[in-house]
């Protein structure tokens, strides 16, 4: 979960407190694309109108025109990891945010999968990440899926992360978390295997609980 959030919970840090509301609504008219009202986010996220309009801040202050494509998260998100390539994994990040899967993520599209992450309750998040490994959206995470997005966090954690790094070490964690999840040994691995078997592993718990108060 942590690699997922690097990004914008460090965002939310630079972002100027003291513009008034007023300010706020003029911001929202000068993009290409104006997101819903505050008070409908409100209810349709765990923020707080306040807390919104900070993440709108640091949202519009990195995409101007309301909108992020693949191309720019991805150039937002390899900052965080200089020292490997985050390319493939920001791309499956990009389709998770991207919900509705128009080729964007839209403000809406950010917090309400921010939401999730940080304020979600634990089957959210864990609903939410089994789609981040469903690539293909089928209901399913198969063994070749789940080396996809286990290879591409590899990729991105770089070489200094991993002086001695085997070049099946991606495999080796796969077969091993593969034949936990898959409870039934039917070759794949449902949403209810995913979620009971990361529920059973305290590792996975706490890092569940890292971020849920970072805003």
């Amino acid at each position: 979960m942590g690699l997922v959030m690097g990004t914008f919970s460090l965002q939310s840090k630079q972002v100027n407190y003291h513009k008034d509301k007023a300010d706020d609504d003029l911001e929202m008219t000068m993009v290409c694309h104006r997101p819903e009202g505050l008070d409908q986010l409100e209810a349709q996220t765990n923020f707080s109108k306040r807390e919104l309009q900070v993440l709108y801040r640091g949202f519009k202050n990195e995409c101007p025109s309301g909108v992020v494509n693949e191309d720019t998260f991805k150039q937002i998100y390899s900052q965080f990891f200089p020292h490997g390539d985050a390319s493939t994994y920001a791309h499956y990040l990009f389709n998770a945010f991207d919900s509705a899967h128009t080729g964007s993520i839209k403000f809406e599209d950010f917090v309400t999968a921010l939401s999730i992450l940080l304020r979600g309750s634990v089957q959210e998040k864990l609903q939410w990440t089994f789609n981040l490994y469903d690539i293909n959206r089928d209901g399913y995470i198969n063994k070749e899926e789940m080396t996809d997005i286990v290879r591409a966090i590899y990729d991105m954690m770089g070489k200094y992360t991993y002086p001695v790094l085997k070049t099946d070490a991606p495999k080796q964690h796969v077969d091993a978390f593969f034949q936990k999840m898959d409870k039934n040994r039917d070759g794949v691995v449902t949403l209810d295997e995913f979620i009971l078997s990361c529920q059973e592993d305290e590792n996975i718990m706490r890092s569940l609980q890292l971020f849920e108060n970072v805003i």
